[in-house]
């Protein structure tokens, strides 16, 4: 893959290895966990401008949210090239690498692993509840796409950058499942 950097290849070969333990853990297909995680950010490394004028060429919608901020598009973009490019016929790999950086409601097993496995990979900096978000996400995935989706809000929130409406979306989905007090 000579699309990533350094950086960037040793980030999703932890979100593959991450990816494939929760799998196991989980009972989820293995195979699908690890190719959505050597995948999800295969278009995280193409430059903003860039990956705004591909997503106009190959007819993918971008919100005024991805325009001012064009790095929410390397999901929306990695599953179509996944897919064009990369010739993924699964649309289960392709629905978990289209999902990773905003989740969606009512996501499948394989949509949480790799949001979550995007989030907790060993080589990511130590983030806040760190410990705690790990240890949920193989006893209580639920509970852990939750707990990432208040923090990750919390965070954009506290340092004022633009939410995408979809994670809010999300946010108040999961909210309502697990039935969650304000």
């Amino acid at each position: 893959m000579t699309e990533l950097d350094k950086e960037r290849y040793e980030h999703t070969l932890g979100v593959m290895y991450t990816a494939a333990s929760m799998a196991m853990c989980h009972n989820e297909d293995i195979e699908k966990a690890l190719l959505a995680g050597l995948l999800h950010d295969c278009a995280k490394c193409i430059p903003g401008d860039t990956k705004i004028k591909l997503c106009k060429k190959y007819h993918l919608n971008v919100s005024e949210v991805e325009k001012a901020n064009p790095s929410l598009l390397h999901a929306k973009l990695g599953a179509f090239l996944a897919a064009k490019k990369y010739h993924i016929k699964d649309r289960d790999v392709i629905n978990a690498i289209a999902s990773h950086t905003t989740g969606c409601p009512n996501m499948t097993l394989l949509d949480k692993i790799i949001y979550i496995a995007d989030y907790i990979e060993p080589g990511r900096k130590e983030l806040p509840n760190m410990a705690e978000v790990r240890k949920l996400a193989f006893t209580d995935i639920d509970a852990c796409l939750y707990r990432i989706l208040e923090d990750s809000l919390v965070y954009l929130n506290s340092k004022n950058i633009s939410v995408d409406p979809m994670t809010e979306k999300t946010y108040l989905y999961y909210k309502k499942q697990l039935d969650k007090e304000e």
